[in-house]
């Protein structure tokens, strides 16, 4: 007679008695560990009385010139130790300051430095914080231009800014829609390959502008490190919405908004670089600079209106809803940028829109191999690869004639 073999039960808690030992055990590491770091700290690991300087890092995270004959400092204490702000020069003279809400800060605490200063319009000017210990920290103004304000003449007028780069760009390249319907099938392919090339380019310049921002980024808050782990989680949460039963946003109409999404959070981030360098005074946003954007986004269009090519004709309104989905944020990029602009804020949406992109690249290859394998056609051919190429040289292209 065959024996049976041994079955494991999962033990679970059966009363109150036995829950409360059950989350005693589950505790009782946490407790051990919170000892022995106090002990850590009380007895200074073994380490014996620290006779070594502070370490002091300060970083400046925005210089602003809100009025003539002032400067105003946003500072963050990027170090392990504390830092004492002793003095301040500007131009190499010392000059009398406002700390706020303290001269000493602790680690990742932040101030607001308030400078009497006759900076000069056009001229650059150079800062230097001093700690009590002698570091110097430096910030500079390369050019002097008083910054905008958030009254409803400057709200207005960065947001039109917004409008002509985004919601204009996305909403032409949208009229092509009855153009690409008469497409057949391999042409459809092929638009739906140059949709990849072009969130491919986005996300590999998003990914750029993310680190380049990352560096600015203090350093306890590891900026750099941010833009993937956002980047990847973004994508893994978003496939796991798309893998859900039933979800019906992996083609058609719901792909066109997942791109127009995507694409939105890209041009967040030109928006927040455009309105961060009109503060700073180191743009001159003129016509061809407009220009120069306008048609750089205006593919994005097309882009967007591929996924709904042959399915049944989508009404006006979501025409609107993709224009404004896709280039709105442009308009909250403007403004975030030129009056609260913050690295640390920019670099994590900026990692949002790469895994955003990434996560849409996938439905859309997805799309294409659907669509090839009723045909027995490989993903990869010479219609898609010519497809990715286009979009990839097109976004290039129109991106050298965007003035920086």
């Amino acid at each position: 007679m065959a024996k049976s073999l041994p079955t494991t039960a999962t033990s679970r808690p059966a009363g109150g008695a036995s829950t409360a030992r059950w989350l005693a055990l589950g505790l009782l590491p946490l407790a051990l560990l919170a000892a022995v770091l106090a002990l850590i700290v009380a007895t200074n690991a073994g380490l014996g009385e620290r006779t070594a300087p502070p370490i002091e890092q300060l970083n400046v995270q925005r210089v602003t010139l809100p009025e003539p004959g002032r400067i105003v400092l946003n500072v963050v204490n990027d170090g392990p130790d504390e830092v004492t702000i002793a003095q301040v020069q500007v131009d190499d003279a010392y000059w009398s300051h406002e700390i706020s809400p303290q001269r000493t800060l602790g680690r990742l605490e932040a101030a607001t430095i308030t400078i009497p200063y006759p900076w000069v319009e056009g001229e650059a000017h150079t800062i230097a914080l001093l700690s009590k210990t002698g570091v110097v920290f430096e910030a500079e103004v390369p050019v002097a231009v008083e910054s905008p304000r958030a009254d409803a003449a400057t709200v207005a007028r960065f947001a039109l800014i917004g409008f002509y780069v985004g919601v204009v760009p996305v909403a032409l390249g949208l009229l092509w829609y009855p153009f690409l319907r008469r497409l057949g099938r391999g042409g459809l392919h092929f638009i739906l390959a140059l949709t990849i090339g072009l969130l491919v380019y986005l996300a590999v310049d998003m990914f750029g502008e993310a680190t380049e921002i990352a560096e600015t980024v203090a350093s306890a808050l590891s900026g750099a490190l941010l833009v993937p782990i956002v980047a990847l989680l973004t994508f893994l949460l978003l496939m796991t919405i798309a893998a859900r039963p039933g979800h019906a946003s992996q083609r058609g109409l719901g792909l066109a908004y997942r791109i127009a999404f995507g694409i939105g959070l890209h041009n967040l981030g030109e928006g927040l670089a455009i309105g961060a360098a009109a503060a700073l005074g180191e743009v001159a946003l003129g016509v061809f600079l407009i220009l120069g954007f306008t048609l750089h986004n205006v593919t994005e269009g097309v882009g967007i209106a591929a996924p709904v090519v042959h399915e049944e004709r989508p009404g006006l309104a979501h025409f609107a809803g993709l224009a404004l989905l896709a280039g709105g944020p442009a308009i909250l990029g403007v403004w975030l940028g030129g009056f609260i602009y913050s690295p640390f804020w920019a670099t994590v949406f900026l990692a949002i829109g790469i895994g955003a992109i990434a996560q849409v690249v996938v439905e859309v290859a997805r799309l294409i191999a659907r669509g090839g394998a009723r045909r027995e056609e490989a993903l990869l051919n010479w219609t898609t690869f010519g497809g990715v190429t286009a979009g990839v040289a097109i976004m290039y292209a129109t991106a050298l004639l965007v003035a920086a």
